[in-house]
């Protein structure tokens, strides 16, 4: 078995700026500073707020999705051993 590689503090780092980048355009989206969606530009202030920082997230975290699904999913208990007792 191979052991765990630890993320490089450069990986680290972007990591934390895209979360931040995602945090802030949310921020923004939320508090109507910047329209999600404009006449002119149409829907590209939402995208490079939110959608952007995504795109970045899922380069840099594949297993992202699979972690957060893990995380709401609901855990079984196990009822074999409860039956018997």
């Amino acid at each position: 078995m191979r052991a765990p590689v630890l993320p490089s503090p450069h990986h680290q780092r972007l990591l934390g700026a895209t979360v931040l980048w995602l945090v802030g355009g949310g921020i923004l989206l939320l508090t109507t500073l910047v329209p999600a969606h404009t006449d002119a530009l149409g829907w590209t202030p939402a995208f490079w707020l939110l959608g952007a920082p995504w795109v970045v997230l899922l380069a840099l975290e594949p297993t992202l999705p699979r972690q957060l699904l893990a995380l709401f999913r609901p855990r079984r208990r196990l009822a074999r051993s409860a039956i018997w007792h």
